[in-house]
């Protein structure tokens, strides 16, 4: 199994702590990964990683896909690929229909149906077998039409790329992981129990049967999010990670329409997403922490004194032994952290 680290926060600033970053690829990390919302972008600070690093590879989890069209981050990923000497890993989602409409003033539209299309417009850029031409339900290229000058045609890339620049998606709906499957090199989950595999090889396997080829998980990256973070007061150290699941699970979609409060349910703890989406739409955001189960961190992350964590490990190397999971992705401010994971991991 590989180790890879959260290098891309949120904030008022946009920051990379290269020191943690250095500290990491120095104890053998893999990879470290990068984030946008609507804030900073994920490619800048990808790329500033990749400029100040040697050995680690550096991937966007994620890149919007409705923010740049499919060209443009394929010339994105042509690129670094090439200045960081192979070390850069496209990670691809849709986002969610509140940031795409809210905020990238686009529609929605079919966000599986976009990743299709999206992945195989790269593709045919990166393999440049032919000048690109698509014609599908999001993207018409050459486009015509209303507003169009009738003077596009098919275009080959100058670059030559590098056709196995390796392209993963964020998931974890079941439809969402069919899509990657078929589609992706990989899929990274938020967040993963390494004991429910079920939950996320299923639907990936589904739709590696679909993509037919032969195609299994020995060539299919499962990188699931996992929070670590060490502390003698249990309780205390929970703490974050409660905060953080009341955000997503009570708060990241609407009512009817949230990702992470149907996954909280498929994890076995259907009457606490209700309660937490309960507490957090009714402006209760203590509520909503309160009603974050100390099981459910217990069954996704990492976190309380040495020994508990070590212990915990050990489902995390079952789970790599099986081939069930690639990269444990490491979320943590903490250096003794990352050093603890590495030593019990690598």
């Amino acid at each position: 199994m590989k180790l890879g680290i959260s290098a891309g926060g949120f904030g008022k600033k946009a920051s990379v702590n290269l020191d943690f970053v250095k500290r990491a690829e120095s104890l053998g990390y893999d990879s470290a990964w990068t984030a946008e919302a609507y804030g900073n972008d994920a490619v800048t600070t990808a790329t500033w990683i990749l400029a100040n690093t040697e050995k680690i590879k550096a991937g966007t989890s994620i890149m919007q896909m409705p923010a740049r069209t499919p060209a443009m981050a394929a010339m994105t990923a042509m690129t670094l690929d090439h200045l960081s000497g192979g070390r850069f890993i496209l990670g691809l989602g849709p986002s969610g229909p509140q940031v795409v409409e809210g905020w990238h003033g686009l529609p929605y539209g079919k966000p599986l149906t976009r990743t299709k299309e999206y992945i195989s417009i790269i593709r045919k850029v990166l393999a440049r077998e032919a000048p690109l031409e698509h014609h599908g339900v999001h993207y018409d290229i050459p486009v015509t039409g209303e507003g169009t000058t009738g003077l596009g045609k098919p275009l080959k890339s100058i670059l030559h790329g590098n056709p196995n620049i390796p392209i993963y998606t964020a998931s974890i709906s079941p439809n969402g992981l069919r899509c990657a499957g078929e589609v992706a090199d990989g899929v990274f989950p938020l967040w993963m129990n390494p004991e429910r595999f079920d939950l996320i090889g299923t639907h990936v396997e589904e739709g590696m049967a679909k993509a037919g080829g032969g195609k299994s998980l020995a060539d299919f990256a499962i990188c699931p999010g996992v929070t670590v973070m060490i502390g003698d007061d249990l309780e205390a150290a929970r703490m974050p990670a409660k905060m953080n699941l009341a955000l997503y699970i009570g708060g990241m979609g609407a009512r009817d329409k949230n990702f992470y409060n149907d996954y909280c349910k498929r994890l076995g703890y259907e009457e606490a997403a209700v309660k937490i989406q309960d507490a957090f739409l009714g402006g209760d955001r203590g509520g909503a922490v309160a009603a974050v189960p100390d099981e459910l961190i217990d069954d996704l992350f990492l976190i309380g004194p040495k020994e508990r964590i070590v212990e915990r490990l050990a489902a995390w190397k079952d789970a790599g032994a099986k081939g069930h999971v690639d990269t444990m992705m490491i979320g943590t401010n903490q250096p003794e952290a990352i050093e603890l994971v590495a030593e019990e991991m690598l």
